[in-house]
């Protein structure tokens, strides 16, 4: 056991906090927490996540994390802002403009002076395949004689039974009332609404309202290591996502997710088919995302 180890465990008795507290307290596992007390950082997931997780460890036991980095710089390996991408020096929120809109963005003219000249080319076809029809259709009547109709041969127009009528007229403005009750129901739904309530530490928290559903997922764009919890603080996952990987959740029969993100640039949210758009401090690689769903029916 290192002597930042031995600090630590000693901080962490002096609370009378087992592992066991202290894993439901940081979310962070237990294995991890034995291997900073022991020093064995080759066990985490990644250099990074290294003093991401002493950080956490230090803020649950009542340590100031920059004294203890200062003091035991020798033993904690090289800070992991290193290790970050340039894009990440500043708080930022999730959506940019890649390097492939852009060149998009620069086709984009040419496509579209090559759909007006198609236009073009079709709309002239048009018009001079309508004036060949007309020129033809000109030329047979020209060579027709007119043909006299007798008025008595036409056969006598029947009545038009006024019932007929009526149960027609009827059933139409019983279409329309029934249109018009459908697009007022269209009109009252709304969408869903996801807003930021509260934000303590690195834990935000989000309200999730006018759905009959929450369903949830998350996307890796890089290595990424998370956790999911439901509202018994039941672990439905916890492991490693590598890039392009994802996981799917249902929490409509529940009323919270929480998330830990252990690389939180790393990690797409979309609910309900709709990205999640938060802030990433660079302060801490660790993102805590707690969601509250209230269905619309209970609204």
């Amino acid at each position: 056991m290192t002597e930042l180890g031995k600090r630590l465990k000693e901080a962490r008795e002096a609370k009378d906090f087992s592992l066991d507290d202290l894993q439901r307290v940081t979310k962070i596992q237990k294995r991890y927490l034995i291997g900073i007390e022991e020093g064995s950082y080759d066990m985490m997931p990644g250099k990074f996540y290294v003093r991401a997780f002493i950080k956490q460890y230090c803020e649950a036991v009542g340590l100031q994390p920059e004294v203890i980095f200062e003091e035991y710089k020798d033993d904690i390996p090289a800070a992991y802002e290193d290790e970050i991408p340039v894009s990440l020096s500043r708080v930022q929120t999730r959506k940019g403009v890649s390097a492939g809109s852009s060149k998009a963005l620069d086709v984009l003219p040419k496509i579209l002076i090559a759909v007006f000249v198609i236009a073009v080319l079709i709309a002239v076809w048009v018009f001079v395949q309508t004036k060949v029809a007309d020129n033809a259709s000109n030329a047979d009547t020209s060579n027709k004689e007119p043909v006299a109709v007798d008025q008595q041969d036409l056969p006598d127009e029947e009545p038009t039974d006024d019932k007929e009528t009526e149960q027609k007229e009827s059933g139409d403005n019983n279409d329309n009332k029934a249109g018009e009750e459908k697009d007022k129901n269209v009109e009252e739904k709304k969408e869903q609404s996801l807003e930021a309530v509260k934000t303590e530490g690195t834990v935000t928290t989000y309200e999730l309202k006018d759905t009959d559903q929450f369903k949830l997922e998350l996307a890796a764009k890089g290595d990424a290591w998370v956790a999911v919890y439901n509202s018994k603080d039941e672990v439905l996952f916890q492991g490693m996502l590598y890039k392009e990987d994802k996981k799917e959740f249902d929490f409509t029969a529940d009323q919270q997710a929480y998330l830990v993100l252990g690389n939180a640039a790393n990690t797409d949210i979309n609910v309900n088919g709709k990205a999640l758009e938060y802030k990433i401090p660079t302060e801490t690689v660790r993102q805590d995302i707690v969601i509250q769903y209230k269905p619309a029916e209970s609204q």
